[in-house]
């Protein structure tokens, strides 16, 4: 852990360093964002970014810590949330031996749905509601994270409806005005960074497309990141939770500057959890994108090396951290409506988990080769700089040809990974383009921190392009 830091100072020392373009003032590489920002002058922009983020203990072995946690935080009822498939695992089992040696109560939910809908979230809200929890340990993927969140939020908000605090247009986007219950959050998979940001995504089903809450409030207390929790992954679950990262970095650090978002608050409350790219989110997006690249293929392929796997749960909570405060964009806002539309797709190694399913990871990243393709124009520097971690030698590439450099690179990444061959593996045509671009256009939280600005046939295209990919 001290190395990874150390890494993280050196890559922050070269980025201030070495790169003069890039300051708290103006963190992009593209004179066309300040092209925008003149010809929109009467609108107010941020001047201002914040970081946020969990507590965070890494080691193998802390999960066996939690009880000993929750005795130091006076827990008087902890709920503990969990899925079907972990509660028969080792993670949950040495979470109920830690809780029950610390003498401390709590009650189980295990009703957690892979992949969350609204009436799932309900459902859990129900039950924190009925036991009257005063904490919660969510133990599984981002899904378990996540409906933990939003358990915990409405349990501290009855006077609420469920839409009050979903993104808008879809629902009201409220800001959170209350302190919520203590969350420890402890990821059995290594993708979503859930354990260290404050959004909870979800499946919106009267719409057919995911949407989310997005809001510090929601961040765990503690994350504990534990190696020996991925083990028992299977070898495609691994490719896909750890796409999540490749995707979480390259949105976050090629999303729009974080001065250049408008309009500006009114109340440091209103402040976004996403606030496009920033200086310090730089940094570890940057260095999370480059444990991706070299860990993720050994530990799908050499599934009997633990250090690969201990570089991916680790490379999952550094994007947390930068993602979780910059924000994603396009690959995120497409990836919606592949999952909500699917009719009958089920990812290999999810057959004991639902009947159809686009795993988040895979649908984020088969779109990624024609996103960044069109995302670099608006900042190439940053798009040759991801080719760079790659491994392409861009010391002779020109700027102009950012997109396709970085995602040929993508390209040739995904199909060591075996990665389905675009959304037509999924069922999905030319016929389907039309609806897809309908379930992504009402993801504003996402959609609007995109570089370059997004409209229907902009959309239209990206989809076209990603019905194959290589």
């Amino acid at each position: 852990m001290v190395n990874q830091l150390q890494s993280v100072l050196h890559l922050m020392k070269n980025i201030g360093s070495h790169c003069p373009c890039h300051s708290p003032a103006l963190p992009t590489h593209s004179l066309k964002d300040l092209h925008r920002r003149s010809s929109q002058s009467t609108k107010t922009y941020e001047y201002a970014f914040e970081m946020a983020t969990s507590s965070i203990r890494y080691g193998s072995g802390v999960t066996k810590e939690v009880g000993m946690d929750l005795q130091n935080m006076k827990a008087k009822k902890v709920a503990v949330f969990t899925d079907k498939n972990i509660s028969k695992l080792l993670p949950f089992t040495t979470v109920i031996d830690s809780l029950s040696k610390a003498n401390v109560n709590f009650v189980v939910f295990d009703q957690v749905r892979v992949e969350p809908t609204d009436s799932s979230l309900l459902d859990a809200i129900a039950f924190a509601r009925f036991e009257q929890v005063d904490t919660f340990v969510a133990v599984g993927g981002g899904s378990v994270i996540d409906t933990a969140k939003a358990a915990n939020l409405y349990l501290c908000h009855p006077e609420n409806q469920f839409l009050d605090f979903v993104n808008s247009p879809i629902g009201k986007g409220l800001p959170i005005n209350k302190k919520l219950k203590p969350l420890i959050a402890i990821p059995t998979t290594a993708g979503t960074g859930s354990e260290t940001t404050g959004v909870s995504i979800f499946d919106y089903e009267a719409r057919n497309y995911k949407t989310g809450i997005a809001n510090r409030a929601l961040k765990p207390t503690l994350g504990l990141i534990d190696p020996l929790n991925t083990k028992s992954m299977p070898p495609t679950v691994h490719v896909s939770s750890g796409l999540d990262v490749l995707c979480h970095s390259l949105e976050s650090y090629t999303a729009i500057p974080y001065n250049l978002r408008s309009p500006r608050p009114t109340n440091p409350l209103d402040r976004p959890a996403y606030q496009g790219s920033n200086p310090i989110s730089d940094v570890w997006s940057l260095k999370a994108l480059e444990m991706c690249v070299k860990n993720l293929e050994s530990a799908y392929k050499n599934p009997e090396n633990p250090y690969p796997q201990e570089q991916m749960i680790l490379a999952a909570t550094f994007a947390g951290v930068g993602f979780g405060n910059a924000g994603v964009h396009l690959c995120h806002g497409m990836s919606y409506p592949i999952s909500g539309l699917n009719k009958s797709y089920l990812h290999k190694g999810y057959e004991g988990v639902a009947k159809k399913l686009v795993p988040h990871g895979i649908s984020v990243a088969v779109t990624a080769p024609a996103v960044f393709k069109f995302t670099a124009q608006a900042c190439p520097e940053r798009h040759l700089q991801c080719a760079k971690i790659f491994g392409v030698d861009i010391s002779q590439k020109k700027k102009e040809d950012a997109g396709i450099i970085l995602s040929d690179a993508i390209k040739n990444f995904l199909y060591k990974l075996d990665v389905p061959n675009g959304i037509k593996a999924f069922g999905f045509g030319a016929q389907d383009v039309e609806k897809l671009v309908e379930g992504t256009l009402p993801q504003h939280r996402v959609t609007k921190l995109s570089p370059e600005v997004i409209d229907k046939e902009k959309l239209a295209r990206l989809f076209e392009d990603s019905i194959t990919i290589y």
